[in-house]
């Protein structure tokens, strides 16, 4: 048994400061010196694997099963789904089924920047809400670049995008789970989000316009800009303050994507706008109702899949005792489970960390897309087996590249946190004390930069808010909100859904120009977040 040490160098700023020296180097790595994914994860663990040992006196043998368990979990569930996401797209691609679909979209507007508004923004709302876990940024991202997008701006886009949804992914996870871990209501700190998520919701949109064509492309279709908005983030407000979290994002992007549809059928703006070297396509063919159904089978099969999947009476199926829960193995990692200690003040009494790779043969993410790939392809065939499994391999092919850069990054993460250096990290900027509702954002900024996961960052960092804001007389849901949002601005850099990114759009190794392209707007929604925090800490 191994007791986290906080506070190596005995003054915890300074600590603090070492356990940020990861992070900063991953940050310079993808800035400053543009390396690789691969090589700036790689850089990343090799200091982190340092720093855990030689300073925070990690036992080498639990940092390397911590390694083991993050390569697990990067295997598992995340390069599965994205194997699964990419196959999915290119039997779309193969069978002729993503050129209807870009025709069926271009039917509606040919104009570009209204295609991100239905696809970029409002279609990844709904896949962020239903699935989550880099299927949104996989799918529309792809589909984005079909429709005549650079592949870096189609991923950045789609990562922007991302902003305000991060929060309320695979139906609410990760506010459920920030109130489980700080003991509050499900409801009340869903409706404390209700003061900072909705507002990012209604800029986002605009924002993506302006990053695509600046104030005069939000000029020219400020109308369908504004329906987007309007509709989204009302509708955001109600569900998060009169529902709950789980359906946060699902109802909101299918009501908004309905009616942005149903208003460019008497609007579309005077001038249309391309991407520069993409042309006009000129007169549009016409695709039968059959056609497009056909076309768009596999994502409405997906759709209804996952709904199917994040149904509760569903995943009751597979809790311990139920009729599925031999599908799921749990395999505990030796010298790793129960074997460190989380001490206080990150939590209010010591307690050991489970290390526990949860290998879901059925309900896992990945495992719904693979069903709807099966069910397309019995409901609609095109393909034969053997040319699938055939574009299966070389999706395999393609990806072992972006799932090992996957794997470096989920290994740095899992070693930070079990090191205890994310902690230590923490506890330096809780010092901040009246400050700290400023810093609070902050630090689930950081959260989801290590973990790649606003459920995770909740789990990581929610006691530590709740027990801060308890000690400054500073509304604790609060806190535990802007970790939330804080968070979610994250995963616009977050490397794993970079990485994702990158390889949805076959652009692994460019990992540092994507990550270059959003960090700015992250960092300038932080700082919207962390104002807004500060300002209700004087008013809540």
């Amino acid at each position: 048994m191994w007791d986290q040490q906080y506070n190596p160098l005995g003054n915890e700023i300074v600590s603090g400061i070492i356990a940020f020296l990861p992070i900063l180097l991953f940050l310079l790595s993808l800035t400053i010196f543009k390396l690789k994914g691969i090589y700036a994860a790689a850089l990343t663990l090799g200091v982190t694997m340092i720093i855990s040992v030689g300073i925070f006196d990690m036992p080498i043998g639990k940092a390397f099963a911590a390694i083991l368990l993050g390569t697990g979990k990067a295997l598992w569930p995340i390069g599965y789904i994205v194997i699964m996401a990419v196959w999915l797209y290119k039997i779309s691609v193969k069978t002729g089924k993503f050129e209807i679909v870009r025709g069926s979209i271009a039917n509606i507007t040919e104009d570009q920047r209204l295609q991100l508004l239905l696809i970029g923004f409002c279609f990844n709302a709904f896949l962020e809400g239903a699935a989550g876990l880099g299927v949104p940024i996989a799918i529309c991202a792809a589909l984005l670049v079909t429709l005549g997008f650079n592949p870096i701006k189609a991923a950045g886009l789609c990562l922007i995008a991302n902003a305000s949804t991060g929060a309320f992914g695979t139906v609410g996870i990760p506010v459920i789970t920030g109130a489980e871990v700080g003991g509050l209501e499900t409801l009340e700190l869903s409706r404390m989000t209700a003061y900072l998520l909705p507002l990012i919701s209604f800029l986002v949109p605009f924002l993506l316009i302006f990053i695509l064509d600046g104030i005069k492309g939000i000029k020219e279709i400020f109308p369908a800009i504004l329906v987007v908005s309007s509709v989204y983030s009302v509708l955001h407000l109600l569900t998060i303050t009169m529902i709950g979290p789980e359906l946060a994002n699902i109802i909101p992007s299918l009501v908004s994507m309905v009616a942005l549809a149903l208003f460019l059928r008497k609007w579309q703006p005077k001038t249309i706008y391309h991407e520069p070297g993409v042309e006009l396509t000129g007169k549009l063919k016409n695709y039968t109702m059959k056609e497009i159904l056909v076309a768009w089978s596999p994502f409405y099969i997906l759709t209804g899949v996952i709904a199917v999947w994040s149904l509760p009476i569903f995943k009751q199926l597979f809790v311990d005792g139920s009729v599925l829960d031999f599908t799921t193995v749990a395999l505990k990692i030796p010298g790793l489970h129960d074997q460190i200690m989380r001490t206080p003040p990150i939590v209010t009494e010591a307690n050991s960390i489970p290390a526990i790779l949860n290998i879901n043969f059925v309900s896992a993410t990945g495992t719904a897309i693979l069903l709807a790939i099966i069910l397309t392809s019995v409901l609609f065939p095109a393909l034969n087996i053997r040319q699938s499994v055939h574009l299966l391999g070389d999706t395999i092919k393609e990806l072992w590249l972006p799932i090992l850069t996957i794997v470096l990054v989920m290994a740095f993460a899992n070693l930070s946190d079990f090191s205890g250096l994310s902690t230590s990290l923490g506890l330096a900027l809780a010092k901040t004390g009246e400050f700290f509702p400023f810093v609070s954002p902050v630090l689930g900024w950081i959260g989801v930069f290590l973990t790649g996961s606003v459920v995770n960052n909740n789990a990581l960092f929610g006691s530590l808010q709740v027990v801060t804001g308890t000690q400054i007389g500073i509304s604790p849901s609060l806190l535990m909100a802007a970790n939330t949002a804080g968070g979610s601005v994250a995963k616009l850099i977050s490397p794993q859904s970079i990485a994702i990114a990158a390889a949805a759009v076959n652009q692994t190794g460019n990992e540092s120009k994507i990550f270059q392209y959003t960090i700015r707007y992250s960092l300038g929604l932080l700082l919207l977040v962390c104002i807004m925090t500060l300002g209700l800490s004087f008013i809540l």
